[in-house]
């Protein structure tokens, strides 16, 4: 039947009768079965007719007519999706579905609206790390269609499908149930038709799929909070322009080059088995600390403030579920001041969660356990102060590699931000391509031991060292790979912005701090020449030692952030200490009184060099 034919056809002026009593209304839909679109024309115009003459159940009893059609005739009819601009067609079972939304007939074969405009699955996608499935629900508001990926169990309940009103989906506690079963019966209808793809929620390396997201047959099926960083990780603009940017940054030899080099250093810590580690570079306004951190982030993607950049003004599980997304992608945090209000002590809180690379056990809503996220990166920060202090516990100052940005990041700061804000994302790609090569992952790891037997005789701790050979050897085939100008970090480069053992023990910080307090308070440990005490009594000093009350000093170190029992205990093994028998005291007079006072011998802390190791022939 041609178009011109179907145009003349009038459709006739059907009773209540002629729906409940014959077969006439249904035969005249019937022609039209070939023409889908002239078929869902005709049918919506006979609905309003039979609604007008009192016929409200017509759906049921037109799916009905269909099924006996059927079934007489041994062929196959299926009644499938028509939405207009549909990504799939789908065979839709007892719903009907069109451009008006989705509908069924009740038990009494009354019409039941599902949906009042066009949604359907379209993908189905399983994620690769946990095996859990999602849906990608398309839907169509206005003229436009647009997407949603959800969790089953979301979809499998009346409650959860409400939280797809936020995403303007037409659901409400009237029509949820309906959605629901309408959703996961498409997807059972229509198993082998909708397409099914692998997926990741995170960036990074993903088994022997390699690196997300620089893998093709991946999808991202992650948090929506975290969208806009995954499609922050993209190519654009001139390869050229970037490297030649990169390559007199390079050449001026300034702190620019750690921020270039620790962000290639946060791919190579998992397949070295490195945790993470802090890279922080603090000082005053000018230097370029924000264009340093938007250096970095050019390696992988876009370095726009606001995209890939995070800032520190969020809680720590916030912080936590950012790394886990990252994974293995640096973590570039802008202004630590942010929560400078907050004191050191959050810091060193905030530390110790991101650089042991495993987020904290917490409880699922239906019962048992959340899967525990975890991370390998390196987590690169600024501000206009350390972030380690002298209380910082020495497991916190062992996790950071923090500098002074004295001079500028780079000579012209306004220059290099407009060029890597317009061309981005292609030596992160390059990068993760070459460490899939062959011998690749044994070549880097070969190369971050050897930097980091040459970075022990610099008198660094073992984690300190193990964090900035990273940082050398990543930069070492950085420089072969991408850059090409000879212009790499040594060990000398790293030696000198590193924490020495020293600094990293707490308790030899916390003899020094004893004895600054003495030094600052004289006369909280002496008398006048009337022989009184000027304010509170905390002591006295003598030629080789100093006598401090037992309750003064477990006050004044646990407001620095120390732990006096196990300063105590650790002096008394080295002889420091004048004690009464098995006691980490001794017994004073202060004021003509006995006091329990711990007593603390002067000039213990000497200087010491560890034994320094050949590294003619290691790396440059």
């Amino acid at each position: 039947m041609n178009d011109q034919a179907i145009q003349t056809i009038e459709m006739p002026d059907y009773t209540a009768e002629d729906f409940y009593e014959t077969s006439a209304p249904y035969l005249f839909l019937y022609q039209f079965q070939d023409d889908k679109f002239k078929l869902g024309q005709m049918r919506e115009k006979m609905k309003a007719q039979a609604a007008k003459v009192g016929v409200r159940g017509f759906i049921g009893l037109w799916n009905a007519f269909l099924e006996t059609v059927q079934k007489k005739n041994g062929i196959i009819l299926e009644n499938a999706t028509q939405f207009e601009g549909q990504e799939i067609e789908l065979f839709s079972g007892q719903y009907i579905c069109d451009e008006y939304g989705v509908a069924t007939s009740d038990k009494y074969g009354y019409e039941q609206v599902i949906c009042r405009h066009p949604i359907m699955p379209v993908q189905r996608l399983v994620n690769i790390d946990t095996g859990e499935e999602r849906l990608k629900i398309a839907y169509k508001k206005g003229r436009t269609w647009r997407w949603i990926i959800v969790e089953k169990s979301i979809l499998a309940s009346a409650s959860g499908i409400l939280q797809l009103a936020a995403s303007g989906i037409m659901v409400n506690s009237e029509n949820a149930k309906a959605l629901s079963t309408y959703l996961l019966e498409m997807e059972q209808l229509n198993y082998e038709t909708i397409p099914e793809q692998k997926s990741v929620g995170r960036l990074g390396w993903v088994g022997e799929h390699g690196f997300s997201p620089y893998v093709s047959d991946l999808a991202f099926d992650g948090e929506m909070n975290f969208r806009h960083i995954f499609n922050a990780v993209r190519s654009e603009g001139d390869r050229e322009a970037w490297l030649s940017a990169m390559r007199s940054l390079r050449a001026e030899k300034g702190p620019g080059r750690l921020f270039l080099a620790a962000s290639f250093a946060s791919a190579i810590l998992q397949p070295c088995g490195l945790l993470p580690f802090f890279l922080h570079a603090w000082g005053g306004t000018e230097t370029g600390k924000t264009v340093g951190l938007m250096i970095a982030t050019s390696v992988w993607g876009c370095p726009k403030m606001g995209e890939y950049i995070t800032t520190f003004n969020s809680t720590l599980v916030g912080q936590e579920m950012t790394a886990s997304f990252l994974n293995n992608l640096p973590m570039c945090i802008d202004e630590l001041q942010i929560q400078s209000s907050a004191g050191i002590r959050d810091f060193d809180k905030l530390i110790y969660q991101l650089t042991e690379g495993v987020g904290r056990t917490r409880g699922a809503k239906t019962g048992g356990l959340q899967r525990t996220n975890t991370w390998k990166n390196c987590i690169i920060t600024n501000g206009e102060h350390p972030i380690s202090n002298a209380n910082s516990g020495g497991g916190a100052v062992n996790r950071i590699i923090e500098f002074e940005c004295a001079e500028k990041v780079y000579s012209d700061l306004v220059g290099i931000c407009a060029v890597i804000q317009a061309n981005y994302g292609f030596a992160g790609r390059e990068f993760a391509a070459y460490l899939q090569t062959d011998g690749a992952f044994e070549r880097v790891s070969a190369l971050q031991k050897e930097y980091f037997r040459a970075l022990l005789a610099s008198d660094s701790t073992d984690k300190q060292a193990a964090s900035a050979s990273a940082i050398l050897a990543a930069d070492h085939i950085a420089t072969e790979l991408i850059f090409q100008d000879g212009n790499n970090l040594t060990v000398g480069d790293m030696a000198e912005i590193m924490t020495k053992k020293d600094d990293v023990n707490a308790n030899i910080r916390a003899y020094n701090f004893i004895f600054e307090l003495v030094t600052r308070n004289p006369n909280r440990f002496k008398t006048n020449d009337f022989g009184d005490y000027q304010g509170e009594v905390w002591g006295k000093t003598e030629e080789d030692c100093v006598y401090i009350i037992k309750s003064v000093f477990d006050r004044e170190m646990q407001n620095e952030g120390f732990n006096s029992t196990a300063f105590l205990a650790w002096a008394k093994r080295r002889g420091m200490l004048h004690t009464d028998q098995e006691r980490s005291t001794k017994k004073a007079r202060i004021t003509g009184s006995a006091t329990n006072c711990v007593c603390i011998k002067k000039d213990m802390i000497a200087e010491w060099e560890l034994p320094k190791f050949d590294t003619s022939d290691l790396p440059a």
